[in-house]
């Protein structure tokens, strides 16, 4: 099933500004710098003209998602769209994308596949990543086949259902139609995760094998401290 903007379980905005700022904290622990457009408040954002548009249309920036559930602390992540092409607008001519992915021990990130994208996942740093791969049939459901695996400049084939393992510096190819989750290994702590793909098109890309909603609405309860990659506002 293709991914919906939201379902009717908002996030509030505390909580989703609580989550970018641990996010901040963890990134900074590892010595990663953001650039300039991830700092920019509400307000930096107001005069910020066409020059920008690439920001905007290419959704880059903060995405914070508890897919609709109302239980992020369970059940969803954080992330910052570095860089990204776009499919559908000639002027956009980057083939290729690149995610910094926040798991947080006790979360966890439903199994979905892309119908275009392959991605490769990297451990950054922090935890252990475990990612559970099933192959998908061509009614969307889980294969019982052998899963080849890509990793690291290795192959290997692993049974349907196998949870890879990542340690800090070690990837996987996630090719296209191939069913993944994430979770952190217990007792490991946050994990910081890299994405380097194709294109990313977080609208219809992704198949959820349960239907969930990819962006949440948002419950207003405080002023947003960064904006969410679907929020920026037209270009003055």
């Amino acid at each position: 099933m293709l991914c919906q903007i939201n379902k009717g379980i908002g996030m509030k905005r505390s909580q989703i500004n609580n989550a970018i700022k641990r996010m901040e904290q963890v990134v900074a622990n590892h010595c990663f710098e953001l650039p300039p457009f991830c700092h920019w408040t509400p307000e930096q954002w107001a005069d910020k003209g066409h020059e920008y548009d690439e920001i905007r249309d290419n959704m880059l920036g903060w995405d914070v998602t508890d897919y609709g559930e109302g239980r992020f602390d369970e059940f969803g992540f954080s992330l910052i769209t570095l860089r990204n092409g776009n499919v559908k607008m000639e002027k956009y001519q980057k083939p290729y994308a690149e995610k910094l992915l926040m798991v947080e021990e006790g979360q966890y990130a439903p199994m979905h596949f892309h119908f275009s994208k392959m991605e490769d996942i990297i451990n950054r740093g922090g935890g252990n990543i475990l990612i559970r791969v099933y192959n998908s049939t061509e009614d969307g459901q889980y294969a019982d086949s052998d899963v080849t695996v890509l990793s690291d400049g290795r192959e290997y084939t692993v049974p349907a259902g196998t949870q890879i393992r990542l340690t800090p510096g070690e990837s996987i190819s996630v090719y296209a139609s191939l069913y993944h989750d994430f979770a952190v290994e217990e007792g490991t702590g946050a994990v910081l995760l890299g994405e380097v793909s194709m294109c990313n098109d977080d609208v219809n890309d992704n198949r959820f094998y349960e239907e969930l909603g990819r962006f949440p609405s948002v419950e207003e309860d405080e002023q947003p401290y960064r904006y969410l990659c679907n929020e920026y506002p037209k270009a003055p």
